[in-house]
């Protein structure tokens, strides 16, 4: 896939599906969906044939460059890429978010950035889309000076799941209560943590229960602190965990502080069941399947492996292709 952050440099004409994008959950899919060719995710619309299919986003996202604080985003721009890329977009363009694209008018937006330089032959948005100085622009203006150009544009509505608006800020809220089945519902996917596995204190081998600690990118949402039965993908296999052709290895994840062994930072371990090797600076992927309790401060080693035990008892169960999902005594 073409990644640019200058339109001088981006591949034309252009079938443009336009937002921000973080998550890339249902909702945005529908968005996207009209601007893929001949895929079975996207369109079957032959005259996109001589367009090349284009996902226009912006970076910084807007609420961080006014607010001046960084945002965490549900999908950091390596599995943005990597998920845009397996639903067959040709291209992603990355705007910067600056002062003079934030001072733009709705019509000089629409003109300058998609007509002259992206050559935009067609536009999907969804409903809510703001556009254009102090976001003046709706949807629908978008559609009316478009079509001055003769540019069709299809206006997604947005995308209801359950009785619930699929969002951004309902998976991240789904995050943050450990419901990750509900996020995985929202997404249409697992939530995923990807990163690369670094030394930590190696401490996990010493009680019988040998971790990968695995760093995160900075600005990855995390979801509440916790243990989760897992599956990952390693190195060589598929990372998007959607498409692994061979099965996924199975495990049980801490995300926190590690209170117990007086922790100095955040860390991501995960303890793989039947599986041995060494994964020391190899790419992972951590698909949450399961919360299973929050972190806690235990009163001894002998305690915390206990636990430890009985939370790898439990994942087992939870993963199990057999499992009704039993609870673990």
């Amino acid at each position: 896939m073409w990644i640019t952050e200058s339109t001088t440099n981006a591949l034309t004409p252009t079938a443009v599906a336009l937002g921000n994008f973080d998550g890339l959950h249902r909702g945005h899919q529908q968005v996207i969906q009209p601007v893929v060719k001949n895929s079975e995710f996207g369109s079957q619309n032959s005259e996109l044939t001589a367009f090349h299919s284009t996902v226009v986003t912006f970076n910084p996202h807007p609420q961080e460059f006014f607010s001046g604080q960084s945002r965490q985003l549900l999908t950091p721009l390596p599995e943005k890429v990597q998920q845009l890329s397996n639903w067959g977009i040709e291209q992603l363009v990355l705007l910067p978010f600056n002062r003079e694209l934030a001072a733009l008018s709705p019509e000089d937006f629409v003109e300058q950035i998609l007509v002259q330089q992206l050559q935009a032959k067609t536009i999907s948005i969804g409903q809510d889309f703001r556009f254009g100085k102090q976001r003046s622009g709706t949807a629908t203006d978008l559609q009316a000076i478009a079509t001055r150009f003769g540019i069709p544009v299809a206006i997604l509505p947005n995308y209801n799941c359950e009785g619930e608006r699929i969002s951004s800020s309902a998976i991240r809220q789904a995050l943050t209560e450990g419901n990750v089945k509900r996020a995985e519902l929202l997404l249409a996917r697992p939530y995923t943590l990807q990163g690369k596995v670094v030394k930590g204190q190696q401490l996990g081998r010493t009680i019988g229960f040998p971790t990968a600690n695995i760093q995160l990118p900075e600005n990855k949402f995390l979801p509440r602190l916790g243990v989760y039965a897992v599956k990952v993908c390693l190195e060589g296999e598929r990372l998007d965990c959607q498409s692994c052709l061979l099965p996924l290895a199975a495990g049980v994840m801490n995300l926190g502080y590690r209170p117990t062994v007086n922790g100095i930072g955040l860390t991501v371990e995960v303890h793989l069941f039947d599986w041995s090797g060494d994964l020391y600076g190899k790419a992972i992927a951590v698909q949450l399947e399961e919360f299973i309790r929050p972190e806690k401060k235990f009163a001894s080693l002998d305690e915390l492996k206990a636990q430890i035990a009985a939370d790898s008892a439990k994942a087992r169960n939870l993963l199990s292709p057999d499992t009704t999902h039993e609870k673990v005594d």
